[in-house]
């Protein structure tokens, strides 16, 4: 069980006035996240304009590095951000210095491609599985490469269906046999909720300003390192066999 923190994600300029845009940025957050409790950090870097960028990998992954040895540090792998399959993978196949592991969106149609990309460049595979059909999708892929975790990731606003979600991705894989490791995260209402849950279940989460921008109260977080320690502190009592 883990605390992974996700610092930026998609979200825009002007989301959160200490959402980390630039590589300096990244690392500080990056720097406080790990000195908060988080195990882990997923990024998604971003060129000198700000956009997303999977060509930034290589100049963000090695500040990270720099400023956090030993840290596992992941990115996304979205075909929104250069919203063309072949063009997303010549910019991985091109990574000098890649990230320990990506994340695949098992909804997007390349998804099968670009697993098998990262598996032979050696760069770990997060599957992440928003609804029943990707989990369903990810059982019948003939030539699933090894996972590192699966990421069950709700962006149902409802509780009440998106728990449905959940527990239906979670019974898809157990009835498949597909034991790897689970990280559930929620999206924007639904963050505390289901970082309670994998509490429960046992599960690692993340927390950080691409999920949400509120602490477990509802106010506002001044930024990444106070929602990782908050949900530290709820995964403390585990950590102690409570």
């Amino acid at each position: 069980m883990i605390v992974q923190a996700c610092i930026n994600g998609a979200r825009p300029a002007g989301y959160h006035p200490n959402l980390p845009l630039t590589v300096d940025a990244m690392v500080r957050d990056g720097v406080a996240s790990t000195e908060a409790g988080a195990a882990e950090l997923h990024i998604h870097p971003r060129d000198d304009s700000g956009r997303e960028s999977l060509e930034a990998v290589d100049d963000t992954i090695r500040a990270m590095r720099r400023a956090c040895p030993g840290t596992l540090i992941g990115v996304s792998t979205g075909a929104w951000i250069e919203a063309d399959a072949a063009t997303t993978r010549a910019r991985i196949a091109a990574w000098r210095e890649r990230p320990d592991y990506a994340s695949v969106n098992l909804c997007e149609p390349d998804a099968p491609a670009v697993m098998a990309l990262l598996d032979r460049i050696g760069v770990g595979i997060e599957a992440g599985l928003a609804t029943l059909a990707d989990a369903k999708r990810l059982i019948a892929l003939p030539d699933c490469p090894p996972l590192i975790r699966v990421l069950i990731e709700i962006e149902e606003q409802d509780i009440n269906k998106a728990d449905e979600i959940a527990d239906g991705i979670a019974q898809v894989l157990a009835e498949a046999g597909l034991s790897r490791p689970i990280l559930l995260h929620g999206f924007d209402a639904t963050v505390w909720h289901f970082v309670q849950r994998a509490r429960e279940r046992r599960w690692s989460t993340r927390v950080g300003l691409e999920d949400g921008l509120s602490k477990p109260d509802g106010t506002l977080s001044s930024g990444n390192a106070n929602l990782v320690a908050a949900a530290v502190a709820i995964f403390a009592p585990s950590r102690r066999g409570g």
